[in-house]
């Protein structure tokens, strides 16, 4: 997760009964560390902060940094737990403010936290005294904090520890960012790359940048459309499980990928997924399809939702919520995303789609929150703790995900699925931290299918 830029308050005249604000982070053992040390204490010289602790300290920091923000002094907190927090949980907190004091500055405020399953952990109670004067000021990072912000990428990392490098065809590696992601990626036994490209270019970025490409084979190809086409040959031959891209184009690529009768198609049909960490939001965010599909018909709905659900699956999300999303949440023949939203939960009842738990049409915000899903009625297993999102189009897909990379400072990862193996589908303007997350993600894919193959057997 990227830290915001700046932190803005808001004063107690700005201030609104029943505006809320929400913050989500993973409980992982380096936090309760961090918070030992912040709070002066000596784990080594006695039991350390709990999680119940943590959890406190959690909602005072959403508190003191979003709402009502930098100027805030907290008077009183208590805090109601229903069950334990543990680590490796996702928790989500969010603060509602109740009401405000005729002190013309104190404000109470109402706060919950609930965990990855949607289960409320704790129920807090804060009395503060809210800033008069307007605030921007720089986050601070806590020391040996700041690794932690990117910790739902790093965990994936951790995971491929776990398994065999997958044999990966990289397709026109001839930029820095390209070859060294790739570099990188094989260095953490992610992937075991196969470069594809013009040999000495290759040679030349890796010597110019500092790379070692020590013990890569690299397959000679002469343009990025050549490539293109070597790299797929190298898949169809079962010589590499995944495919990359590198600094050629999107469109050459998958060019080479489509093609009847030397590509990569199955009767599925292809489609891409974003893998967003979003830090205001409590779990893995899986949006699809903001790059293939440009209007996807009923059927391509299907395909895209059961490659997203079999995705979300071999990361480990069990029985993954897939909100289709609309402009509203109910069904209208005037908007027929909403009527395909209907049909897609019926093919789910009927077992056209499986191993996720469908509902729509949602309208974004029913989608992703509990409180606006509950303001509008909707009882739904879905509403508010969504780990899929399928959109409507291409257009709405991609406006979604850059607003959560640029505006909510999430991270974005992106696979393409449906053909035989998993595409590692990355942009120019993405970060190697990104390309190395792509990496893990098509990685943990292929290793899901590979056992599932070898237990069908």
């Amino acid at each position: 997760m990227t830290a915001p830029l700046f932190l803005e308050n808001k004063t107690f005249a700005e201030l609104a009964v029943g505006e809320t604000a929400t913050l989500a982070r993973s409980l992982s053992p380096a936090d309760l560390a961090v918070f030992t040390a912040a709070a002066g204490m000596d784990a080594a010289a006695g039991e350390p902060p709990g999680a119940g602790q943590w959890v406190a300290a959690l909602f005072a920091s959403l508190v003191t940094t979003r709402l009502p923000g930098p100027g805030t002094e907290i008077l009183s907190q208590s805090v109601t737990f229903q069950r334990p927090a543990s680590v490796g949980d996702t928790l989500s907190v969010r603060a509602t403010i109740r009401g405000k004091d005729r002190d013309g500055s104190s404000v109470r405020i109402d706060g919950v936290c609930s965990n990855q399953n949607g289960e409320q952990v704790a129920a807090i109670d804060l009395l503060a005294r809210a800033p008069v004067a307007k605030l921007r000021v720089a986050p601070a990072v806590a020391p040996g904090y700041a690794g932690q912000l990117h910790e739902p990428y790093n965990r994936l990392s951790a995971r491929c520890r776990e398994i065999e490098p997958v044999a990966t065809a990289v397709a026109y590696p001839c930029d820095e960012a390209s070859l060294t992601a790739v570099v990188d990626a094989a260095r953490d036994k992610i992937i075991a790359p196969i470069l594809v490209g013009p040999g000495d270019r290759i040679r030349a970025v890796a010597k110019q940048h500092g790379l070692d490409l020590d013990g890569m084979r690299v397959v000679e190809a002469d343009g990025t459309a050549a490539a293109a086409a070597q790299a797929v040959a190298l898949v169809r031959a079962g010589e590499a499980e995944l495919l990359m891209k590198g600094s050629l184009h999107t469109d050459e690529l998958m060019a080479a990928v489509v093609r009847r009768e030397t590509g990569l198609r199955t009767t599925r049909r292809v489609s891409h997924c974003f893998i967003m960490s979003v830090p205001t939001y409590a779990r893995p965010l899986i949006v699809t399809d903001a790059a293939v599909n440009i209007a996807p018909t009923l059927d391509d709905k299907v395909d895209i939702a059961q490659n997203a659900i079999d995705l979300a699956l071999a990361l480990g999300i069990k029985q993954p919520k897939v909100a289709i999303l609309s402009a509203v949440e109910t069904v209208t023949s005037k908007i027929a995303s909403t009527v395909d939203a209907a049909a897609l939960c019926k093919m789910a009842d009927r077992g056209q789609i499986t191993g996720g738990v469908l509902d729509g049409p949602l309208a974004l915000d029913n989608a992703i929150s509990v409180e606006a899903a509950r303001i509008k009625g909707i009882v739904s297993p879905v509403a508010g703790q969504a780990d899929i999102l399928l959109v409507p189009d291409l257009e709405a897909g991609n406006m979604l995900a850059k607003n959560l990379s640029f505006l909510a400072q999430a991270d974005a990862a992106g696979v393409v699925l449906g053909a035989r193996v998993p595409i590692i589908l990355t942009s120019r303007a993405d970060n190697v931290r990104t390309r190395m997350a792509s990496c893990a993600i098509a990685a943990l894919y292929a290793d899901s299918r590979r056992r599932a193959a070898a237990g069908g057997r």
